[in-house]
């Protein structure tokens, strides 16, 4: 954590991590579009140079957003995870989604997929912080049950491909 923050200033501490235009956006990949690799990261629609996301990842580790651990498939791949104060942040990231359809341009297959999460509201948003918490911390992490039907990044990647090809 850096040691020349500005203030004690909630908003200020967490724009020292977030305030600029990457972190969010490669914690966006990991969490709604389940990228694990810097290959499927450094392949975002944003197109976000090597080094950048390099500096970005290692921020997002030093903070304890994501971990980093030998990916046993292959000797020179890493796998990224996000850690629980990360999984955390899907609220937000949903509200942020929810503004930026209601104000800005998006395009339609982005706005389908964020529509499931703000449709299903806080729930689901439990739900699916539960699938990632499977996925990145194992399946002890789990807060709820297992619930019936499709999994919640099921439904949000349906949406998104269904929009996409209309």
């Amino acid at each position: 954590m850096r040691k020349d923050t500005r203030s004690g200033c909630p908003i200020n501490l967490s724009l020292e991590i977030f305030g600029d235009r990457w972190t969010l956006l490669v914690l966006r990949d990991v969490v709604f579009a389940g990228a694990r690799h810097f290959r499927e990261l450094l392949g975002g629609p944003e197109r976000i140079s090597s080094n950048v996301l390099a500096d970005r990842l290692a921020v997002l580790v030093e903070h304890g957003m994501l971990t980093r651990a030998g990916d046993p498939t292959h000797k020179q791949k890493v796998t990224y995870s996000l850690t629980e104060q990360a999984i955390e942040l899907v609220p937000v990231l949903v509200q942020l989604s929810t503004w930026g359809v209601r104000h800005l341009p998006v395009g339609d297959a982005y706005a389908a997929r964020a529509g499931v999460l703000t449709a299903g509201g806080p729930p689901l948003w439990d739900a699916f912080m539960d699938e990632l918490r499977e996925t990145h911390l194992g399946p002890g992490a789990r807060r709820g049950p297992v619930p019936d039907g499709p999994t919640v990044a099921a439904r949000m990647e349906a949406a998104y491909t269904a929009s996409a090809t209309h």
